[in-house]
């Protein structure tokens, strides 16, 4: 394993999922239920679709090299574009409906088991993580750099946190470091690496 790739790769999913509406779920999920099985649920849901991106991009890379890196320089800088261009109170708003949509399969019927909150919660942040940016992103590295290992542990420790912050403190993240500030960073960042991606294809 590449232990500086798999460094690299946390340090780009973590920013870019910070302002992400599944973070914005995990903190309304986390002070509404018991944040230990809300934690396990969003980050299997996490890690699955770190190891689907990851694969992904193994598949990528199996074409030529011109082509990998002309590909993933065109969705680097797609996303740099959504996150620079997108305004964050839209992402916090969908996180919102997500956490209220798995609160309405608790239903009324009191507390729910530990399970189940679980096992829900992984399955809305799964199905909501499913193309979303970050696995862009987590493929996109996959597919440049050629190891889908290294890339797959890195932004798997990268999700892990970002739920447990979320769970854990994310409203007093919230207070103190704007998500706003958040997107921009994580946009000049995919900025850099699509630019980074255009000139290896262009010398390719």
């Amino acid at each position: 394993m590449n232990l500086g790739l798999a460094a690299a790769t946390f340090a780009v999913v973590v920013p870019a999922e910070l302002p992400d509406k599944t973070f914005v779920s995990c903190v309304v999920l986390g002070a509404r239920y018991r944040p230990f099985p809300v934690w396990c649920g969003a980050a299997a849901g996490l890690v699955l679709q770190a190891g689907v991106g990851s694969a992904a991009g193994r598949l990528v890379a199996l074409a030529p090299h011109r082509v990998v890196e002309g590909v993933v320089a065109a969705l680097f800088l797609a996303g740099a574009a959504y996150m620079l261009l997108r305004r964050e109170s839209s992402e916090e708003h969908e996180g919102e409906m997500l956490a209220e949509e798995e609160a309405r399969e608790f239903g009324t019927a009191g507390e729910p088991s530990s399970l189940r909150i679980a096992a829900t919660t992984f399955g809305v942040v799964a199905l909501a993580e499913l193309g979303d940016l970050t696995q862009v992103v987590v493929a996109n590295l996959s597919a440049r750099y050629r190891d889908a290992f290294s890339v797959f542990v890195g932004s798997s420790f990268a999700f892990l946190l970002v739920a447990a912050v979320g769970v854990g403190a994310g409203r007093t993240i919230v207070r103190v470091v704007p998500l706003e500030l958040v997107r921009r960073v994580s946009g000049v960042v995919l900025l850099g690496l699509g630019i980074a991606s255009a000139v290896g294809a262009a010398g390719a």
